[in-house]
């Protein structure tokens, strides 16, 4: 697919009555296992990709690594790429949007941009100032609301989440993104009040899969998740071959090697 194709495709993908499942990931291989299993889109997880490159989150991850690995994904797989900007590496809204235009550039459809629990008109600047550009006409942005991830009640940060929603849907956003936020409750008076497609994140407690969308929901991410469970997979296989001289583990893997290359043969 050309790259307006493949914005076209990603949008087509949030559509009412559709689920789209984002299994995140941190490199071109993990991008195309993902694929290949299946995934109708590809994103990012801004937590995995940093650990990939030997990085903590939290935007300590360069941004030219950043691009460089979005371009190595887009290279490899035949979907829409999204990607997990954080802030968008900056405060001032014209160098989110150089960010922004930088990833877009590399072969992304769209850029998840969070809050950070910070004042919203933040945020909302930033959306306004990426939806002003022409060149990021096609550029799903995706905002994050991140009051589910504080210490408050769960009523008021519904209460702030629902007017972080409303301010952000009005500076353009395409899309809402809630993490944390588990209560069925909350998460159908979240996609009430919205026009834009819900997305929320796999999280303990969450509904199961099958049920998201009777609740409103047209997105999941799983955020770090898959990162964490293949280290914790080579970490458990390292126990075993280190401390118990076990090789077990070592080969308890359903993708061959053969298989493996075939996926990334070009």
């Amino acid at each position: 697919m050309t790259a307006p194709d493949r914005a076209q495709r990603f949008r087509a993908l949030h559509a009412e009555g559709h689920l789209l499942v984002l299994t995140n990931v941190w490199d071109a291989a993990s991008a195309r296992v993902v694929e290949a299993a299946g995934a109708e889109a590809i994103a990012t997880s801004s937590a995995a990709l940093a650990w990939a490159h030997g990085y903590a989150d939290g935007e300590h991850l360069p941004l030219d690594v950043l691009v460089t690995a979005v371009r190595e994904i887009a290279a490899i797989v035949s979907v829409p790429v999204t990607v997990d900007l954080e802030r968008g590496y900056a405060d001032e809204p014209a160098a989110v949007v150089e960010a922004v235009a930088r990833v877009a550039d590399a072969g992304a459809v769209g850029v998840n941009l969070e809050d950070r629990c910070g004042p919203p008109d933040v945020l909302a600047q930033k959306i306004r100032a990426c939806k002003r550009e022409a060149r990021l006409a096609d550029v799903f942005i995706n905002a994050r609301i991140d009051v589910f991830m504080g210490r408050g009640t769960q009523d008021s940060a519904l209460d702030e989440a629902l007017a972080r929603g409303r301010a952000y849907a009005d500076a353009g956003a395409d899309g809402l993104f809630v993490p944390k936020v588990t209560a069925p409750a909350a998460i159908e008076a979240l996609a009430r009040a919205t026009p834009l497609p819900l997305n929320v994140m796999a999280v303990p407690g969450l509904p199961r899969v099958g049920e998201l969308g009777a609740h409103g929901v047209r997105r999941l991410s799983v955020g770090p998740w898959l990162a964490l469970a293949a280290l914790s997979a080579t970490r458990r296989a390292c126990v075993d071959l280190l401390e118990r001289g076990s090789y077990e583990r070592l080969f308890d893997a359903d993708l061959t090697f053969p298989a493996l290359n075939e996926l990334l043969a070009r």
